[in-house]
Order: structure tokens, then C-alpha cells, then sequence
């Protein structure tokens, strides 16, 4: 059960580094938008293993994101995600937050939202050397996700 669980992180782990490597790559995918001069919002589908959908970057993700920052209750429980979570959320800031939980500080400025159906949503935040800290938090998504349009509310 536990190598399963181990098994399911590293892979969790290494399909979103390699997503975090490949939306680098695509500028189409990560250009900045106009706008606002970020990196748009990006929806990744975990059962297709791509990006599905990408949103231009404006006040109102940021404000979403801050809200997320700011309601984190602490690391989250579990090893990994598992498979109820189907779609991961890339949320580029526009500036870098520090995340402090007991003695974890860690400062990013991507967000990975995981949105498990019937699960509480989960923040995934990597770390200046790429180590990912999966942390709980409090605010509510449902503005989120029906702003993204993924998946249909």
C-alpha cells in the first residue's frame, strides 16, 4: 500500500515537472499575456496528460490565488493526490509568495491547483530546487473553477 502510495507521488510529481518543463518550452502555451504581462492560467488534464485549456492571466486569478495563499489551514496530509483528481490548475503570479507552515517556508510563484471531486482541493508548490509541497487551505474554488469553465459546475 505505502509503495503504491510512494509510486503514485513520484509520478504525480514527475508529470507535473515535466508539465511545468513543456509549458516553458511552448511559448504559444506560456507566452505572457498582453494584458496584464503574466503567464496565463493553465488547465491540465491528468487522464489525457496534457494541457487542455489556456486562459489569458488577469486581477481576478490573482485575487483567486491570493485568497488560496492566505486560507492555508497547513501540509496536507497525504503522500500524493490520487486518482479522483482529474484536472491540475496552473496559476503563474505576479509576484512571488512566501508560504509559511510550521518549519516549512517555501516561496514560488506558480500555484498548482489539483481539484479531486469530493475531495478538498489541494495546493501543490515547488520550491527554488523543485521539491513539491502539497499544502490544505480553506477558500472556496467553485468561483475558480466556473471562471476556467473546467470542469462544467
Amino acid at each position: 500500500m505505502l509503495s503504491k502510495r510512494i509510486a503514485a507521488m513520484l509520478l504525480a510529481c514527475c508529470s507535473l515537472f515535466l508539465f511545468v518543463q513543456i509549458a516553458a518550452a511552448h511559448p504559444a502555451h506560456s507566452a505572457p499575456s498582453s494584458e496584464t504581462g503574466l503567464k496565463p492560467v493553465q488547465v491540465f488534464d491528468v487522464a489525457a496528460g496534457k494541457v487542455i485549456k489556456t486562459i489569458p492571466n488577469d486581477a481576478q486569478f490573482q485575487t483567486f490565488a491570493s485568497s488560496w495563499v492566505n486560507s492555508i489551514t497547513g501540509l496536507a496530509p497525504q503522500v500524493t493526490t490520487d486518482e479522483s483528481c482529474s484536472y491540475v490548475y496552473r496559476v503563474p503570479l505576479e509576484k512571488a509568495v512566501t508560504i509559511k507552515q510550521n518549519d516549512v517556508s517555501v516561496t514560488s510563484d506558480d500555484l498548482f491547483l489539483f481539484y479531486c471531486k469530493d475531495k478538498p482541493p489541494i495546493l501543490l508548490v515547488f520550491d527554488e530546487k523543485r521539491r513539491p509541497y502539497l499544502f490544505l487551505f480553506k477558500a472556496d474554488i467553485k468561483p475558480f473553477i466556473q471562471k476556467v469553465g473546467v470542469p462544467a459546475l
